[in-house]
C-alpha cells in the first residue's frame, strides 16, 4: 500500500504533515510518499525523526490556498497536488492525500484521474457523528454548488457504497436533506430528486430529513448540494465548537463547578473526540477514477493521520471499482424541471 501525502498542503505544512505521515507510516503500516519541496520535506522528516524508509517526491511548486483551482493545476505542472494525482494516475501510488487548496484537488483529479463512467459531477462526503453512537456520511459538502436531480441520485448510490464498505453499515439508510419530511416539500431541485431516489433499485431510500435528523441519527447517509452541504457541515463546526468553549468557560472561576469538571472529564473527552473533525479524517473525492482524500486546512498531524487511513481502507475495500459496477444500473429520468447546474471547472 502507498499513499502520495501533499506535504505542501495545509496550514501547518510541512512540519505537522509529515508528522502525520510518519505516524501513519508507523502504525498503519502504509508507504507514504511525501510530495513537496525537497528541502523543506528533508527538514520536517528530520524533525519527525523518520528513518530512512520515507520518500520524496520532489515538487518545486506549491499551489495557494486562494489560487483559482484549474488555473493553478493547468499553470503549476510541478506543484504537489498535481504530481500527487499523478503518482496515482501512473500507479505508483494507490491513492493521495491532501490537506490543500480543496478546489485544485478537484481539478487535478478530474483533469488526471478522470470521472467513473456514468458519474457526471464527483461529491466531496463528510461524516457527521450522531446520537446513538452513530455516523451519518454527508454528501455533497463543497464539490459543487449547484447540482441536478440526476447528480443528487449519484451521490446516493456513492453514499451507499461508502457507508458499507467504510463505515461496516449494511443496508445503509438514505434520505435527501430539505426543509421538511414531506415529498412536498423542497424546491424545485429537492422535489425532483425525491422523485428518482424513490424509485431507484439499490437503495434503502427512507425520504427527506430536516437537518436536526441528521444528529439524531435518522439515516446513514444523507444527500444534498455542495452549498447546502457545506453551509451545514461548517455550521456543525462552529456549533461544536461553541458548545464546549461554554462549558469551559462556565467552570473557570467557579470552584465547585471546577470539581464537577473534573468528575466528569473523560466523559467529556470522549464526547469531544465523537465531535472531533480530526478524527474522522479527510473527505473522499467519490466519482473520480482513482482515491484522492481532500483533508482540511486546518489539519494537524493527527488529521493527517486519519486522513491516511481513510485513503488506506478505501483502497481496501475497493470502493471505487464498487462505484463503477453500480453505475450502470442507475435509471434517471429527465427532470425539465430542474434547475441548470454550472459548471465547476472553467
Amino acid at each position: 500500500m502507498k499513499i502520495a501525502l501533499d506535504a505542501m498542503g495545509g496550514d501547518f505544512a510541512p512540519e505537522q504533515i509529515v508528522a502525520g505521515g510518519v505516524q501513519a507510516h508507523r502504525e498503519l503500516g502504509v508507504d507514504v510518499i511525501f510530495v513537496g519541496v525537497k528541502d523543506r520535506v528533508d527538514a520536517a522528516l528530520a524533525a519527525s525523526g523518520a528513518g530512512k524508509w520515507a520518500q520524496i517526491e520532489d515538487a518545486p511548486e506549491v499551489i495557494a490556498m486562494d489560487e483559482h483551482p484549474a488555473q493553478a493545476v493547468r499553470g503549476k505542472k510541478a506543484s504537489s497536488i498535481v504530481r500527487g494525482i499523478q503518482m496515482v494516475e501512473d500507479g505508483r501510488a494507490n491513492g493521495f492525500v491532501s490537506a490543500g487548496n480543496s478546489g485544485a484537488v478537484m481539478a487535478a483529479a478530474l483533469f488526471g484521474l478522470h470521472r467513473i463512467a456514468g458519474i457526471d459531477r464527483p461529491a466531496i462526503g463528510s461524516i457527521i457523528p450522531a446520537a446513538g453512537g452513530k455516523n451519518c456520511f454527508l454528501l455533497d459538502v463543497g464539490a459543487n454548488t449547484d447540482a441536478k436531480p440526476e447528480h443528487l441520485l449519484q451521490y446516493a448510490v456513492m453514499g451507499g457504497i461508502y457507508a458499507e464498505k467504510l463505515m461496516g453499515v449494511a443496508s445503509p439508510r438514505v434520505a435527501q436533506l430539505s426543509n421538511g419530511e414531506e415529498a412536498g416539500k423542497g424546491n424545485q431541485l429537492v422535489q425532483a430528486a425525491e422523485r428518482l431516489l424513490r424509485v431507484q433499485p439499490g437503495i434503502n431510500f427512507i425520504g427527506n430529513v430536516e437537518g436536526k435528523d441528521i444528529f439524531r441519527g435518522k439515516a446513514d447517509v444523507v444527500v444534498t448540494d455542495g452549498f447546502s452541504g457545506n453551509v451545514l457541515i461548517k455550521t456543525a463546526e462552529g456549533v461544536a465548537e461553541f458548545v464546549f468553549q461554554s462549558v469551559r468557560d462556565a467552570v473557570q472561576g467557579d470552584p465547585l463547578a471546577s470539581l464537577g469538571g473534573l468528575l466528569i472529564r473523560p466523559k467529556l473527552r470522549a464526547v469531544r473526540r465523537r465531535a472531533d473533525w480530526r478524527e474522522f479524517g479527510g473527505a473522499l473525492l467519490l466519482g473520480v477514477n482513482g482515491v484522492a482524500v481532500i483533508a482540511h486546512g486546518r489539519s494537524d498531524a493527527r488529521a493527517i493521520y486519519n486522513a491516511v487511513r481513510v485513503a488506506r481502507d478505501a483502497v481496501d475495500q475497493k470502493v471505487v471499482p464498487t462505484i463503477a459496477a453500480a453505475v450502470p444500473s442507475m435509471t434517471v429520468q429527465p427532470q425539465p424541471s430542474a434547475p441548470k447546474s454550472a459548471p465547476f471547472v472553467t
